[in-house]
C-alpha cells in the first residue's frame, strides 16, 4: 500500500502541472520579459523538475536499485546532459515536434525502466543491461519535450541563451532535491523485510503510470 500511495502522490502532481509545461503565471512571466534573468530561470527550472511528474517517475525508476551516491550522480548527470542538449538546441534551432508524440515516448521511457526493474530484460538477455546510454537517450527526449513547449511560448531572443542555461541549472538543482528525498526514502525502505514486495508493487504502479501517460498522449495526438 505504501508503494501505491507514493506513486499516487507523484501522479497527483499532474493536476497542477502538465508534462513539460509551466504554471500559467510562470508562462505569462517568461512571455513578457526580455534580457537576462538568471535567478528567476534557475527557480523555474527547479520548479519544473520537482513538479514534473514524468521526470520524477522516470528518475524514481532509474534510482530504485542504486545503492551508491556515485551511481546516482552518474545517472542524474547523463539525464541532465541529454535534457540540456535537446532543450537548448531545440529552442535555439526552433526544432519543435508534436508535444503529444514526445510525451508519449516519455511515458514509454517510464514503462521501459519499470520493466527493467521488474527483471524482464535480465531474463530475456541473460544479463543485466547497462542503462547508462538509454538514460542519456531518454534525457534527450525529455529535453526535446520541454523545448517544444518553450518554443510555443515565443520567448524574447534578448538574453535567451543565458536564461535557458540558467533554467537547465535549475533543472539540475531540482533533480538533486527530488532524488535526495527519493534516495533517502529508498535507503530506509531497503532495511525493512517487506522491501521486495514494496519494490514489486512500486514498479508495477510505475509501469502502469507510464503506459497510461503514453496512451493518454497518443490519444491526444490522434484526436488533434
Amino acid at each position: 500500500m505504501k508503494a501505491f500511495a507514493l506513486v499516487a502522490v507523484l501522479m497527483l502532481m499532474a493536476g497542477a502541472a502538465l508534462a513539460h509545461g509551466v504554471a500559467p503565471g510562470d508562462k505569462g512571466y517568461i512571455q513578457t520579459i526580455s534580457g537576462v534573468h538568471l535567478l528567476p530561470f534557475v527557480y523555474l527550472g527547479a520548479k519544473h523538475m520537482v513538479t514534473g511528474y514524468d521526470h520524477v517517475l522516470f528518475l524514481l525508476a532509474v534510482v530504485f536499485f542504486l545503492y551508491r551516491l556515485r551511481d546516482v550522480g552518474i545517472y542524474v548527470s547523463l539525464f541532465a546532459l541529454g535534457h540540456l542538449i535537446t532543450m537548448v538546441g531545440g529552442v535555439l534551432g526552433n526544432v519543435a515536434i508534436n508535444a503529444h508524440l514526445i510525451d508519449a515516448v516519455i511515458g514509454l521511457s517510464v514503462a521501459w525502466k519499470a520493466l527493467d526493474n521488474l527483471g524482464l530484460f535480465r531474463r530475456l538477455l541473460g544479463h543485466q543491461p547497462d542503462n547508462r546510454l538509454p538514460t542519456l537517450i531518454f534525457g534527450l527526449f525529455h529535453g526535446l519535450g520541454l523545448a517544444t513547449r518553450v518554443i510555443s511560448y515565443d520567448m524574447s531572443p534578448d538574453g535567451l541563451l543565458p536564461n535557458l542555461l540558467a533554467f537547465s541549472l535549475g533543472v539540475e538543482i531540482g533533480q538533486l532535491l527530488a532524488l535526495s528525498a527519493i534516495f533517502l526514502f529508498l535507503l530506509w525502505m531497503r532495511r525493512l523485510p517487506g522491501f521486495p514486495a514494496f519494490s514489486f508493487a512500486s514498479n508495477v504502479v510505475i509501469l502502469t503510470a507510464g503506459f497510461i501517460l503514453a496512451g493518454y498522449q497518443l490519444t491526444g495526438w490522434w484526436v488533434t
